[in-house]
């Protein structure tokens, strides 16, 4: 489950993948202490990088769907 630090960021679906593989370890209670806290650490990681991608999603809607008359399409800059 783990990857290597210097590894891209995974796509939105695939970190979604990841954490739920990992609640569905977490949840059969099977792991050793320091491994639950590993697995817990890495969803956290993977929790924020799905938020991240949401929210990048709901700025471009916004963008896309401002009725403004004055509204003037801007470059999406996800940072």
């Amino acid at each position: 489950m783990k990857e290597p630090a210097n590894s891209p960021e995974p796509s939105f679906e695939q970190a979604l993948s990841d954490l739920e593989a990992i609640v569905d370890a977490l949840e059969k209670g099977d792991m050793p202490l320091e491994e639950s806290l590993a697995a817990f650490e890495q969803g956290v990681g993977l929790t924020r990088i799905c938020q991240q991608a949401l929210d990048n999603a709901e700025q471009r809607a916004r963008i896309l769907t401002d009725t403004r008359p004055e509204a003037e399409p801007e470059p999406f800059d996800p940072q």
